[in-house]
Formats: C-alpha cells, sequence, structure tokens
C-alpha cells in the first residue's frame, strides 16, 4: 500500500499573521486524524527565489489513499480549510502516491 504525501500552496491576501495561524492550525488539528504520519509548514526558506508568488506551504503525509480520502470531509480538516480559503488569494493542491 502507497502512502500519499498532500502539498498545499497558499499565496495569502496580504493580511498579517494569517501563516503563522495557519501553522498552528495545522499543528493542532491535523495530526489528531487517522492515517495522518506528519504535517509541515511554513514559508519558503528558500535562497533560490522560485516559489512562484507563494507564501506558505502545508505538507501532510497520509498512511496510505484511503487515509487522504477520509481527511478532505474529517472535522479536524475544516478549520485549517476555512481559514485557508478565508484568507488566501491562490491555492494550488498537489497530491502524489510514493
Amino acid at each position: 500500500m502507497a502512502g500519499v504525501t498532500h502539498v498545499v500552496l497558499v499565496t495569502w491576501n496580504g493580511t498579517e499573521g494569517l501563516a503563522a495561524q495557519a501553522d498552528a492550525l495545522a499543528r493542532e488539528h491535523l495530526p489528531r486524524i487517522d492515517g495522518v504520519e506528519s504535517v509541515r509548514s511554513g514559508p519558503s526558506v528558500s535562497t533560490e527565489g522560485h516559489e512562484g508568488g507563494f507564501d506558505w506551504m502545508l505538507v501532510v503525509r497520509f498512511r496510505d489513499r484511503a487515509a487522504l480520502d477520509g481527511y478532505l470531509p474529517h472535522p479536524e480538516h475544516q478549520p485549517v480549510s476555512a481559514h485557508i480559503r478565508a484568507g488566501s488569494e491562490r491555492v494550488v493542491v498537489f497530491d502524489v502516491e510514493d
């Protein structure tokens, strides 16, 4: 069974503190979801400058595809998703199987 890595790239609407709030929400809520193996988030620290205008990234590692499927409607996912939707100008989601 293959694991899945879920990547979310966000451009915030410019309101101060949205990224820090997203980090806190992700750390609080997402590890509570069955099948979530790890959660990482934050702004880019790259010196290459190829972020394409994105300000923040969330990476969630799942045990398998079924865990990803259960994550999307899960109540613990909703506060994170709602915060991103409310404060973002642009969002890209990319999932890959290992």
